[in-house]
């Protein structure tokens, strides 16, 4: 069963990042490289609680340019009943085509109450959304699963959970080759993506590869060890959206298009800011655009108090005096650019609720846990 787009590449999803304006420039990257498609670029995370509520915030991040297509939401839940009325939501008022369900987040506020990467743990409440989310979307729109290996080497999930999810019926599953006590630390098991795939192909189900992609080569080298169907990018674009028309090129066969120079990616990150302003306003786009620029510039020579002022920036003409004072002739450092990027931080014990571990069951006391983990603040 392959997957219903090509390239076979899709930006993960990330808070704060995966916006309208970056997605913008990512598919724009990929259509500009001459590419029979453009892939799939994933929304910021939105929680199904708040979905259902209609909060402004969550409405605002399910709601995609009209040049946008495929149009895919990632979806956080942990009550079937609400992730089901969350699809529907979606699915009736006609505002995705694909929806990806969330069981990898690693991050502590949503471990320790049992939800994210914790969640597949409880096999019979992975299963029930999983399946909560199938019903729902009625075969309307398809429906995938991302997740992590597990908690931590002891207690690894992702097989059961790739089985489980085969079985309801997703339409792929994406796995990140790391447990969540690693967070982003360490180097990404890619193994662990051979192992996924390899369980899952009496249902067919795609297995998409996820974890230490930072340049085409790495996308292509992941399929050729792993045998996945695709690959799932996330650090490794920021302050890079180039990178997709280098992944669309690779995986056509074409020659991979050489990275810009700094005035090639001074004018990205204008164009990036503007997009930002035009979407939200300049205030609101030019503080969102501050956590982008020492992604942008990572590798070139810039000084640092244009650097440290570019972090402050307030308005466009400020940005604009600003870049002014930066050396455009620069090549590209691809020793340093094309390497990791964005959060390293991890191997520390995860957040649990007490007693999550003594049993994959989903008890009285874990149901009620459970039930409070049902965040109402997307995008986080």
């Amino acid at each position: 069963m392959p997957i219903p787009f090509s390239p076979p590449v899709v930006l993960a999803p990330m808070a704060g990042i995966t916006n309208r304006a970056f997605r913008r420039l990512c598919r724009e990257s990929a259509r500009d490289s001459g590419a029979s498609g453009v892939g799939m670029y994933v929304s910021e995370m939105v929680t199904s609680r708040a979905l259902v509520e209609r909060s402004e915030e969550s409405l605002d991040l399910v709601t995609f340019a009209p040049d946008e297509s495929p149009r895919a939401v990632q979806l956080y839940g942990v009550a079937p009943g609400t992730v089901a009325a969350a699809v529907r939501l979606l699915v009736d008022e006609d505002r995705a085509d694909h929806i990806d369900l969330n069981f990898g987040c690693p991050v502590p506020k949503v471990t320790r109450k049992g939800g994210g990467s914790a969640l597949p743990w409880k096999r019979d409440l992975f299963r029930s959304i999983v399946n909560a989310a199938i019903v729902a979307a009625d075969g309307r729109v398809p429906v995938s699963v991302k997740m992590r290996k597990g908690i931590d080497d002891d207690h690894l999930t992702y097989l059961d959970a790739g089985r489980a999810a085969a079985e309801e019926g997703v339409a792929w599953v994406a796995l990140h080759g790391r447990t969540a006590d690693q967070m982003y630390a360490g180097t990404a098991d890619w193994s662990s993506i051979t192992l996924l795939k390899d369980e899952l192909r009496p249902w067919g189900t795609p297995v998409l590869g996820n974890g230490d992609i930072w340049t085409a080569q790495d996308a292509l080298r992941m399929v050729d060890e792993t045998d996945a169907d695709g690959v799932v990018v996330g650090r490794g674009c920021l302050g890079r959206p180039w990178l997709f028309g280098q992944l669309a090129a690779a995986f056509e066969g074409r020659p991979i298009p050489a990275d810009p120079d700094l005035g090639g990616v001074l004018a990205l990150l204008r164009r990036h800011a503007q997009l930002l302003a035009d979407d939200y306003g300049e205030e609101k786009g030019c503080r969102d655009i501050r956590k982008h620029m020492a992604w942008y510039l990572k590798g070139f020579s810039v000084k640092q108090q244009v650097r440290q002022s570019l972090g402050t920036v307030m308005d466009l003409a400020e940005l604009d005096g600003l870049l002014a004072q930066i050396d455009p002739d620069q090549e590209f450092n691809v020793e340093i650019g094309s390497g990791p990027r964005g959060r390293t931080s991890g191997n520390r014990r995860p957040s649990l609720p007490d007693g999550w571990l003594e049993t994959c069951d989903l008890d009285a006391e874990a149901a009620a846990l459970i039930a409070r983990a049902e965040i109402n603040v997307s995008g986080g």
